[in-house]
């Protein structure tokens, strides 16, 4: 068994698949050392026997329940991060998980709703190896009293493009081996934190949300953003909106109220970074 502490939330993986077990020490081994409680036990496993050895397939499971289909064995690390988000979407109701990327500069919060192919893990890899603190690629992990976001200990998920891209612009970064043609294309995981530096986190206030699209033709164009639609937009991409209630009404509410709201669209990720870090940021 091993331990995957994420910060936040600890998982127990068995799995008899060797490399899924080293590509996760190589993305949190320095952070499961603490002797803490654990919240999902998950396994990855071989459901047939067959199946281990003629086109091999593996299965995920939290407990006794696998809310995937059975994938190749060469995607067993992506589906191992997928699954482990699944276990927090799916169970987590004392806070409100908004899917969204979430960078922090200064103590100030931006969080980054974003549909797929909208450039936003690409976004938050290249920032979160600039100079800015990556709270969370996927799920931005908003307290319901105090509507502050909390950072979560996970790598950045890179598809297809960004990955040779993102390599190319930060050589030095820790990158998982490439899964193949997977459901969302080529997928590689990137880490933008060590243990040390993620400890020095804390949970701070939001001041942003800014709705990214990735044009390869278009300058930097910014568009602020009505308070109903922002309202509306975040509500949408909320995992547990509809569980939490009047609960996650009035946080969201908390958060455009005391947010900038924009889309912007964009090139050119250093245009980005200024007016992040100029205009919102200050």
């Amino acid at each position: 068994m091993q331990i995957i502490d994420t910060g936040i939330y600890r998982f127990a993986l068995t799995s008899d698949v060797k490399h899924v077990h080293s590509v996760a020490k190589s993305l949190y081994a320095d952070s499961s050392e603490r002797d803490l409680p654990v919240d999902f036990k998950v396994r990855l496993v071989f459901d047939s026997l067959v199946r281990r050895f003629i086109k091999p397939q593996i299965s995920f499971y939290a407990d006794q329940h696998s809310p995937f289909k059975p994938l190749p064995l060469s995607q067993a690390p992506a589906v191992l991060e997928w699954g482990m988000n699944w276990c927090v979407a799916a169970h987590e109701y004392s806070k409100l998980l908004i899917h969204a990327a979430v960078l922090v500069k200064n103590g100030k919060a931006i969080i980054f709703p974003a549909l797929p192919g909208s450039g936003k893990s690409t976004l938050t890899a290249h920032l979160g190896l600039s100079g800015w603190e990556t709270y969370s690629d996927e799920m931005a992990i908003i307290d319901i009293d105090t509507a502050m976001v909390n950072p979560v200990y996970r790598p950045v998920c890179l598809k297809n493009n960004s990955i040779d891209l993102i390599k190319k612009w930060h050589p030095e970064a820790f990158f998982t081996p490439t899964c193949v043609d997977t459901q969302k294309g080529d997928v590689a995981h990137v880490k933008v934190l060590d243990w040390h530096r993620y400890q020095n986190l804390q949970k701070v206030p939001i001041v942003a949300v800014v709705f990214p699209k990735y044009a390869a033709e278009t300058e930097l164009t910014i568009y602020s953003l009505s308070q109903l639609y922002g309202f509306n937009s975040l509500s949408k991409n909320a995992f547990n909106y509809n569980v939490l209630g009047a609960t996650a009404f009035n946080t969201v509410d908390k958060i455009i109220k005391s947010s900038s709201l924009f889309e912007i669209q964009y090139n050119n990720l250093k245009d980005v970074d200024a007016f992040l870090t100029e205009d919102i940021i200050g």
